[in-house]
């Protein structure tokens, strides 16, 4: 089981970026994915998820309008397309696999069994 991330990198503000990605081991569409990020010294927070059941969508409100998460099955690839990125955009993106939260104050986010090693994002102003 193996997940990789790819596709981040150095943009200015108001640019754009699209992380990818891609499972091998496993079919990505039998399990939630979630997309998060960890800026230094701050924790991991979840940005998005989308769901194994019915494609339905997470975002934090931080990148709700921005950021657009979705699934490509012939691919075994999810996608993270970022649009209107700002300096606090920047952080390691990691995918993850697994459940999801149906209650409680995690509603909608993804709770991950497996991750990928991360991928870097940073926003220059």
């Amino acid at each position: 089981v193996q997940l990789v991330e790819s596709g981040g990198g150095l943009v200015q503000a108001g640019g754009s970026l699209r992380l990818s990605c891609t499972a091998s081991g496993f079919t990505l569409n039998d399990y939630a994915i979630g997309w998060f990020r960890q800026a230094p010294g701050k924790e991991r927070e979840g940005v998005s998820c989308i769901s194994s059941s019915d494609g339905s969508t997470y975002y934090a409100g931080s990148v709700k309008g921005r950021f657009t998460i979705s699934s490509d099955n012939a691919e075994n690839t999810v996608y993270l397309q970022m649009n209107s990125l700002t300096p606090e955009d920047t952080a390691v993106y990691y995918c993850g696999a697994g459940g999801q939260y149906y209650s409680g104050p995690y509603y909608g986010q993804c709770s991950p069994d497996y991750w990928g090693q991360g991928t870097q994002v940073t926003v220059s102003s």
